[in-house]
């Protein structure tokens, strides 16, 4: 299944009477602290639509995701010139009640009760949020929702289906397949997916082929340059290494993959190869001297690490989209992906960029093979840079949404 192609955009994102038409973006938390994911993404297609259109963010106040614990201030302030307004979460998660609920919605029969309670209880439960939406319906040409699985996509879409917009992010789990969600995907006006694999997933799932949308994604925020050997002189890694980008969490795969490669090295006898992780850490770490935490880092120092990387290693189970994975072949670095997640599988094989495994004995394999062969290693990163200047550059991604905007519109595009 392929996307809608992109057209060339005439248009400057005004009504036919010039005065701009204002979007509001939906999101559960949005702040220039928070620098991944799906929050990530909205803030930065929020950011270069505000060139066409007059654009707001609603949100809550949390920054924390497993609490949601209100930390910002109540009411409007300006991230990067973005005016943003943020409303009260009424209470904290429970993550032993959280999962009590979801152990039963995601294992037993149930009824829709079960799951708007578990809707409720994951949160960030913002019944705020939702009054604000409802205040502005009018003020707003669209609303934007961003992650189909919380609070405020469920009841936002349903207090303005004929103003909405879905960015899913959605990722081949459990949550995808609760009852509640089908009524998102058909009630909005248009549906802005990640990938091949995201739409034929919700396509399956939902039935909502009729609804206009198209396979999107996200841009990257490359630097105009980049530094490997700063990197290894700041951070004193001098030889090789493979690099982990994101939140190291089970559910990202990071123990597998911390499994997988302490194997490796002890099959190689390499005492070299050291696995650097960039993020923030909610699970243990080896303590092994091959493998390095860096926490939190810079812009600067991320691309730069990217710079001197042999390779990208993403052992996430579940996906709609990896921006890391954008940035790694923007930069020409060849990637190591978990096969078994559908989105990862496929990005490395339309882009023809990155090997994949299935297993520990394909990881061993593949991983080898990307170290010792260097003509592989640089074809590879040559795709990578190849596929993204032709997919996920900045004014190919502008472009689709202006063209989805412009088809809700009604007008002709030429």
């Amino acid at each position: 299944m392929k996307s809608t192609p992109h057209l060339p955009m005439p248009y400057s994102g005004e009504k036919r009477n010039h005065s701009p038409l204002r979007i509001a973006f939906v999101i559960q938390r949005y702040g220039l602290e928070v620098n991944g994911g799906a929050e990530l993404h909205c803030r930065w297609i929020a950011e270069r639509l505000a060139k066409y259109y007059k654009v707001e963010v609603l949100t809550t106040q949390a920054l924390d995701y497993l609490t949601w614990k209100n930390h910002y201030p109540r009411g409007r302030a300006l991230v990067n010139r973005i005016p943003v307004t943020r409303l009260p979460v009424r209470k904290v998660r429970d993550s032993y009640r959280f999962g009590l609920i979801q152990e039963y919605v995601f294992n037993q029969p149930h009824q829709e009760k079960d799951e708007l309670r578990w809707l409720k209880e994951e949160g960030p439960y913002s019944p705020a949020l939702i009054k604000e939406i409802k205040r502005k319906k009018k003020e707003f040409d669209y609303f934007i929702f961003f992650s189909y699985r919380y609070y405020h996509s469920y009841y936002g879409i349903n207090t303005v289906p004929e103003k909405s917009i879905l960015v899913p992010t959605a990722e081949h789990d459990p949550t995808i397949y609760l009852s509640i969600f089908r009524s998102s995907f058909t009630r909005a006006q248009a549906i802005v997916y990640n990938s091949v694999e995201e739409k034929e997933l919700i396509n399956k799932i939902s039935h909502n082929e009729d609804v206009l949308g198209d396979i999107v994604g996200v841009g990257t925020e490359l630097l105009p340059e980049t530094d490997a050997t700063s990197f290894r002189q700041k951070f004193n890694i001098p030889g090789k290494f493979i690099l982990y980008i994101g939140r190291i969490d089970e559910n990202k795969g990071c123990s597998q993959l911390f499994r997988y490669f302490l194997r490796f090295l002890e099959n190689t006898k390499d005492e070299k190869l050291q696995l650097i992780l960039i993020g923030s850490s909610v699970m243990e770490i080896p303590q092994h001297l091959q493998i390095r935490h860096l926490g939190f880092i810079s812009d600067q120092d991320k691309f730069n690490a990217l710079a001197g990387a042999e390779l990208l290693v993403m052992p996430s189970f579940y996906e709609s989209l990896s921006m890391v994975l954008l940035e790694a072949w923007a930069m020409g670095k060849p990637a190591l992906a978990n096969g078994k997640c559908e989105v990862l599988r496929g990005q490395c094989l339309r882009s023809n960029a990155g090997l994949f495994y299935t297993s520990d004995e394909e990881f061993q394999m593949a991983l080898e093979l990307l170290l010792k062969n260097r003509t592989l290693s640089k074809a590879l990163g040559k795709n990578g840079r190849r596929f993204y200047q032709q997919n996920y550059t900045w004014d190919i991604i502008e472009k689709k949404y202006i063209n989805l905007i412009d088809q809700l519109e009604g007008r002709q595009i030429e």
